[in-house]
């Protein structure tokens, strides 16, 4: 995440180019009668392991590279409608089954590769042949994708798919070249506003204006996403010059630091990020959804917020943030009860590990479960892993936990509670029924059943949802575009300026 983000949200992560120079982002010195090129440095956390996002899970990639160096058909906007981009109109057949895409002419790729039908083909096709993630199976509803003309693409479905469009909004809409795939993971082609240039592994990625992007040239020619594991060395960084933004802050209690509006400006918003106190449902203690409810009693929401967070964010309760049409505030299914926590525990106490990535978050979040979990007989043994590679591979991929904390910001995710292979090991076949019957229905039958859903998944205690993650930046004064919600899996550049 982030960006990951699961990424899962599961953390977040960024990059750009030579222009950018080592500190303030200042931009190169020009000469006389040309303008100066402007740059921009931003702080993020958990540097990506790699580029490619159709086989690495996490945020963090797409955060980085969706919108700035890929793009797709569609886009999603702040205010979380769906707009033009590589298409530059779409139409949908009666039956709601067939999607007719007029593609933008001149769009090249990085490469220099025209960007026609043929890629979108490809593109589409290659999630459900070659993508690794487990979420390319929303777009499983795919029938057929052909190529009408160079500037036509047509989308078949089996079925009306409320979530198809939306899907073609994040990550999996991805287009790509089809002679620009062999090293993913280092050497992204994009058609976007920006290309990848240098990486200097585990500190910063540039990004550089491309000289033959399609579209209106973004103001700034570099940005440089720098990677700090510290807090503190982040804030830091913003107060000497080091950085110009930090995109997420990491300890909001510090924010105190930049109130001299003459120097700072701070940009406070929601995000989809949700959250989330993990529990393994496949093996004990947590496969009896008695010791599931009893975590969720245990946890006193507000005090966690308040300290872990310093207060920023939203209690939500669920795995539906406030900008989805079916968002219900579920926070009074479990109010903070130690008694009927302990009642369901049957006076036993168990320990249990708590394998959390070590993300400020995470860490400052663990230290509160922990503490109030202990007052109800849970003895949680906290063990942070590197990430994104140590949590991914321990928690996300063998599943070797028993609690753990993650940010999944991933837009309109609730979806991966149907999977009962991924890391939660959910497995309610009712739960799944409701998210096919909302994605085929109506809208209205889609925002019904999607709150059925929500409400199931939290009677059954799947997860515990601690707060929704707020979008806090902290950027110098005179850095304009500063996004004031964070609803996409992008930290979209194109619209970031210097004054």
């Amino acid at each position: 995440m982030r960006r990951i983000g699961i990424w899962i949200a599961v953390g977040g992560l960024l990059l750009v180019t030579a222009a950018c120079g080592g500190g303030s982002g200042s931009g190169g010195s020009g000469t006389a009668g040309t303008p100066k090129a402007q740059s921009l440095s931003v702080g993020f956390v958990a540097e990506p392991a790699n580029l490619d996002f159709t086989a690495t899970e996490g945020a963090a990639i797409p955060q980085a590279l969706l919108v700035n160096v890929y793009e797709g058909l569609v886009k999603l906007d702040q205010d979380g409608s769906i707009k033009p981009l590589l298409a530059e109109k779409w139409s949908v057949s009666d039956d709601r089954k067939t999607y007719t895409f007029t593609l933008r002419k001149g769009v090249t790729f990085s490469s220099g590769a025209p960007f026609t039908a043929d890629d979108v083909v490809f593109s589409l096709d290659r999630v459900r042949s070659d993508w690794k993630l487990k979420i390319k199976a929303q777009l499983d509803v795919i029938d057929k994708v052909a190529k009408t003309d160079d500037a036509t693409a047509v989308v078949t479905l089996k079925r009306p798919s409320n979530g198809f469009l939306y899907a073609l909004a994040t990550r999996l809409g991805a287009m790509f070249s089809r002679t620009g795939v062999a090293d993913l993971a280092n050497k992204p082609v994009g058609t976007g506003p920006y290309t990848l240039g240098a990486w200097k592994r585990g500190e910063s990625i540039q990004l550089a204006a491309n000289p033959s992007y399609w579209g209106a040239k973004p103001a700034l020619s570099a940005i440089t996403l720098k990677y700090f594991k510290d807090a503190t060395a982040m804030n830091n960084a913003l107060l000497t010059g080091g950085i110009d933004v930090i995109s997420a802050v990491q300890a909001p209690e510090s924010l105190q630091q930049f109130a001299d509006p003459n120097r700072f400006q701070t940009v406070e918003g929601t995000t989809n990020g949700e959250v989330v106190l993990s529990m393994n449902n496949a093996r004990p203690p947590f496969d009896d959804v008695k010791a599931r409810q009893a975590v969720r009693y245990a946890i006193d929401h507000k005090a966690l917020l308040d300290t872990a967070w310093a207060g920023r964010g939203q209690l939500i309760g669920s795995m539906v943030p406030p900008t989805d049409p079916w968002y219900e505030d579920r926070t009074g299914d479990y109010p903070y009860d130690p008694a009927k926590a302990k009642e369901l525990l049957g006076g036993k106490a168990l320990t249990v590990k708590m394998r959390i990535p070590n993300l400020p978050y995470a860490v400052a979040s663990a230290q509160v479960v922990k503490s109030q979990l202990a007052q109800v007989g849970i003895t949680a043994d906290i063990e942070p892993l590197e990430f994104p590679a140590r949590w991914l591979d321990v928690v996300f991929k063998q599943g070797d936990y028993d609690l753990s904390i993650i940010n999944h910001v991933e837009p309109r995710d609730m979806g991966i509670f149907a999977d009962k292979s991924y890391y939660f090991h959910y497995d309610n076949p009712e739960f799944g029924k409701l998210l096919a019957s909302a994605d085929a229905g109506t809208e209205q039958q889609q925002t019904d059943d999607l709150k059925k859903a929500a409400k199931l998944l939290s009677a059954d205690a799947a997860a515990d949802w601690l707060f929704l993650f707020p979008n806090l930046i902290v950027a110098k004064k005179g850095v304009t575009g500063l996004p004031k919600n964070a609803i996409a899996e992008s930290f979209d550049f194109t619209g970031l300026a210097k004054q």
